[in-house]
């Protein structure tokens, strides 16, 4: 049986409510992405177009601190990888943790919270960071709010 663990950043709440509702179920550990200087609502208002999350997501380089590690990582085989979407893939501050993380001979699985976008562009985005002989699963794309119904369909089908 695979040790699990949940990583997830949520602006807004959405993705946090998805990665709790998949850790239980999958019977997996939880780690929060948390951002140094957490994002107020100014920071998230992507119609200012110098606010604080198209800043970042127009510089590929961008990465936002984070507070903590996961400890033990080694300990994980699947590291499921919750974010929302913006510009059309993961999140400067996901990229920070994948970046901070050795994911050697892990099985990568995105998830995203989003009414319109897709996971796509964030999964090769991410295989594109951690490389080798990482597995990025093609992910998922989860309404904004992941009953637990849907998780749980996803889940099953996955098979792990």
């Amino acid at each position: 049986m695979s040790k699990v663990l949940v990583a997830y950043f949520s602006a807004t709440g959405n993705t946090a409510k998805v990665a709790e509702e998949l850790a239980k179920i999958e019977n997996a550990d939880l780690f929060e992405i948390k951002p140094e200087v957490p994002y107020t609502a100014e920071d998230l208002n992507f119609n200012v177009k110098d606010c604080r999350a198209n800043l970042e997501m127009q510089d590929e380089s961008c990465r936002p601190a984070m507070i903590g590690k996961v400890e033990n990582m080694e300990q994980y085989d699947v590291v499921f990888v919750g974010t929302p979407i913006w510009w059309g893939r993961e999140t400067a501050i996901v990229d920070t943790f994948l970046d901070a993380h050795n994911f050697s001979g892990k099985k990568i699985i995105p998830f995203c919270t989003s009414g319109i976008s897709g996971v796509e562009n964030a999964s090769a985005h991410i295989k594109g960071l951690v490389g080798g002989d990482v597995t990025v699963d093609a992910g998922k794309r989860l309404g904004a709010d992941g009953s637990e119904e849907e998780v749980k369909t996803w889940t099953e089908l996955l098979g792990l």
